[in-house]
């Protein structure tokens, strides 16, 4: 009876290659959780299963027809994926943004950008704040007006004052600190988007599909809050729901999951 549990020639390389295979398949599942990858992921599964139920009941010309069809499986995932395997790619090695960050000196971090962002809707100006996470931008903080300074209520408020020069662009803000202003952004290349949506959306949609940050947009005609990230964007926030928000972000919790919009490619100044 014990023979029958017992597993043969399991070596301590047989279970660290099964630890190995099981970490990066879990990893693979929660990258994808929430994305469009799933519907593909599970799309492709139910073909390699049928290609294999084929072959187990002799159907020989479907048999055929997916051995030769399934390996370039492989270029479509990858053009159809590219953002998202480069942002993937990009995570080995990165740090957290809060490794040793204490709790106090984060709730400092929320109120600066969420009080900031409050008096912004309140007076209705406009205004987009991206926040680097794991994935760098330096490409887009190089693009703008640099700053390097300490992150503070009256400064973000101060730089999107319409009579100031900085007002017309991103704010990027990078180790807790507002890195530059007036940067440029890619704007989104999903084919639908809400007409409701002005340029400042658009690009914070398009700079959250190519990295891992997320960013605020206020609304210049309505005042209205907007939280961007992985490609979506979720509209009409209150500040709580903003604050809650940045914590899900920056410390490690599931964002979650807000309706998807989708604009041409390009970076330009932000109007």
């Amino acid at each position: 009876m014990l023979e029958f549990f017992s597993v043969p020639h399991l070596t301590w390389t047989a279970m660290l290659d099964i630890v190995v295979v099981a970490v990066i398949i879990y990893q693979l599942l929660v990258f994808i959780k929430g994305t469009r990858a799933v519907q593909m992921a599970l799309g492709l599964a139910l073909i390699v299963v049928f290609f294999y139920f084929s072959r187990w009941i002799a159907l020989e010309t479907v048999s055929w027809m997916l051995t030769n069809i399934l390996p370039y499986f492989v270029f479509v995932i990858i053009v159809i994926f590219q953002h998202e395997i480069r942002r993937a790619l990009v995570r080995f090695g990165q740090a957290p943004l809060f490794g040793g960050f204490s709790t106090i000196n984060r709730n400092e971090f929320y109120d600066e950008i969420v009080l900031a962002v409050r008096t912004l809707a309140t007076n209705q100006t406009g205004a987009l704040i991206v926040i680097e996470r794991d994935i760098g931008l330096k490409t887009y903080i190089e693009s703008g007006i640099a700053l390097d300074a300490a992150l503070s209520y009256d400064l973000l408020v101060s730089i999107f004052n319409p009579s100031v020069p900085l007002h017309d662009g991103a704010v990027i803000i990078q180790n807790r600190r507002i890195a530059a202003g007036a940067c440029f952004l890619p704007l989104t290349v999903k084919p639908r988007l809400s007409k409701e949506l002005g340029t400042r959306h658009r690009a914070a949609i398009g700079v959250t599909e190519e990295t891992d940050a997320v960013a605020i947009v206020v609304s210049e005609e309505t005042g209205a809050i907007s939280f961007a990230h992985d490609g979506e964007i979720e509209r009409y926030l209150d500040p709580d729901t903003l604050r809650q928000r940045l914590r899900n972000a920056f410390e490690r919790k599931t964002l979650a999951t807000v309706p998807r919009t989708i604009a041409e490619p390009a970076q330009h100044r932000l109007e």
